[in-house]
């Protein structure tokens, strides 16, 4: 008799590697390249970070609202709770590698709604923080070049940092439609760059100061310069108001690191690869900028009655502080280190909102998603890349407006659009990825844990994550500038006003209005892009 055999199945499953068959049970094929290593992926999220980026260009804002105490002490105690997060987020990409990341976790763990607006909040905040990075970058290089160049600095203008800005943003996108293997060299050489670079610049600032401020200036000096309370800084407003508008230097510093979950789908070993790369790049970035920042405050300037140049370290920033307490030369140096880490930086954030702008659009809930959602030959997001440079272009136009609260004679130049920029930044991803945790923590032991987990301490990690990022996301939204306060005795201005709560709760508004019109009629979350049959084989 013949031998019998086993009845051949339709849809035979396809030879896949550990990462591709992950992939698919979660519904999707290997489209994009895996060329990424695991250090490849931690390095992107370290470069975003940048401490040579936020540390610098945010200072001012942590700097006037509370003095050196809101650096030195408000750095690490965010920090701790920023690392928190990122334990919750390590677990989560781990069960859950896909490019879609924060997006996909809550529509999985939450249904289609959940994942449309967790969706929409980390796009947001990912075109935010490529356009805050960015001019901040262009901001840095045209530092570089005044210092360097007294005839180039006579003819400042904010239209010529604007311009160096969409400069910048053209650069990143030109590299990244290049090649995604060049995006993963550059990330790998980024984050020597910056270790190397923030290395240098302590050295510098221990070494070549002629003098040093004392331990007690550097952790208990405080003053006010917000323009709320009349400069007190004994009463209950500087501690639970002035001091945590400060916080946008912490929490826009160490943000992110979500890129490790977008390129996942590009990253050996992703359940393990990924999960550290957010957990690691975090500690080291808190630890690196805790560092960095204590020598930028210890080597601050004395005024010429012998004090701290608290007033011209206000207006200046970290500029004023390298000019005046290491000379041009030096100065020049440091800018320059910052201001080729910040483009590292640029670079890698076009590169991961590009990602979600892809995975995104590969389920259809950006208008034009077919457009953005199509890969050039070497199968990297050419259209995705184009649109979120556009867009950080577009929010960024409110920083062509000077808001000077100093006089012509003595202008004090307030970054205003930059803050908000940042503080949209911080709001969007933060609260993108409040919602898959606090959705993960409601799930309780029923969610299906990856290859790195939290085990039981979810239990209080996840409900102290979620607070913090309510908190930190509600101070970011109020007026900065009594000015920019429609409520407040001092004459207001909408150049004054921070535009953060206007983007983002008017985005909001706006999406909920096409949720409830259009969008929950087709949206249903994650379509799957691989055979289904294949899906309920690595199921089964």
């Amino acid at each position: 008799m013949p031998e019998a055999h086993e009845p051949v199945p339709a849809h035979p499953v396809p030879e896949l590697s550990d990462d591709e068959k992950h992939l698919a049970k979660l519904g999707y094929s290997q489209d994009l390249n895996r060329s990424w290593s695991g250090f490849s992926n931690f390095a992107i999220s370290f470069s975003i970070i940048s401490i040579l980026a936020g540390c610098f260009t945010n200072f001012g804002a942590g700097f006037n609202n509370g003095g050196p105490i809101s650096i030195s002490w408000s750095w690490p105690i965010l920090g701790v709770f920023i690392l928190i997060i990122g334990f919750t987020m390590s677990e989560l990409v781990s069960a859950y590698p896909t490019s879609g990341g924060i997006y996909w976790w809550a529509s999985k763990l939450g249904g289609p709604a959940a994942g449309f607006f967790t969706g929409w909040l980390n796009l947001i905040g990912l075109v935010a923080v490529t356009a805050g990075v960015s001019y901040g970058c262009a901001t840095f290089i045209d530092l570089t070049i005044s210092t360097w160049s007294e005839s180039y600095a006579a003819d400042y203008s904010l239209t010529r940092v604007f311009l160096i800005f969409v400069v910048v943003l053209a650069l990143a996108s030109v590299l990244n439609i290049f090649s995604s293997h060049l995006m993963a060299i550059m990330n790998n050489v980024s984050v020597w760059w910056h270790v190397a670079g923030a290395s240098v610049i302590v050295l510098i600032l221990i070494l070549v100061p002629d003098q040093h401020q004392s331990f007690s200036y550097v952790f208990t000096e405080r003053f006010n310069n917000s323009g709320y309370g009349d400069g007190s800084t004994s009463t209950l407003m500087f501690w639970f108001a002035i001091v945590p508008f400060g916080f946008l230097l912490t929490q826009y510093t160490i943000t992110g690191f979500d890129a490790c979950a977008h390129l996942s789908e590009e990253t050996n070993a992703a359940s393990m690869g990924a999960a550290k790369g957010i957990w690691r790049s975090i500690f080291y970035s808190v630890i690196g900028g805790y560092i960095l920042l204590l020598c930028v405050v210890f080597a601050i300037p004395d005024a010429a009655d012998g004090s701290p140049d608290n007033v011209g370290v206000g207006g200046g920033g970290v500029a004023y502080i390298f000019v005046n307490s290491l000379g041009t030369n030096w100065a020049t140096f440091v800018l320059f280190i910052s201001a080729s880490a910040q483009f590292f930086c640029a670079t890698s954030c076009m590169t991961s909102a590009s990602r979600m702008t892809f995975a995104f659009s590969r389920d259809g809930a950006i208008p034009g998603s077919a457009i953005f959602q199509k890969l050039t030959s070497s199968r990297v997001p050419a259209n995705a890349v184009v649109f979120v440079g556009v867009c950080a272009a577009i929010v960024t136009l409110p920083a062509l407006i000077e808001v000077n609260i100093g006089t012509p004679e003595e202008p004090l130049i307030i970054p205003v659009a930059f803050y908000a920029v940042t503080s949209i930044a911080v709001i969007g991803l933060y609260l993108a990825f409040a919602i898959p945790i606090f959705l993960r923590w409601r799930m309780g032991d029923a969610f299906e844990e990856g290859a790195w987990t939290n085990g039981k301490k979810y239990k209080w990690m996840n409900p102290i994550a979620v607070l913090e990022i309510l908190i930190v996301s509600l101070y970011l939204m109020l007026p900065s500038l009594p000015g920019g306060n429609p409520f407040s005795e001092a004459d207001f201005s909408w150049k004054f006003v921070n535009y953060a709560p206007i983007v983002t709760l008017g985005t909001l508004l706006l999406l909920t209005i096409w949720w409830q019109t259009s969008a929950k009629h087709w949206f249903k979350g994650p379509k799957h892009t691989i055979d289904e049959a294949v899906v309920k084989a690595f199921d089964n």
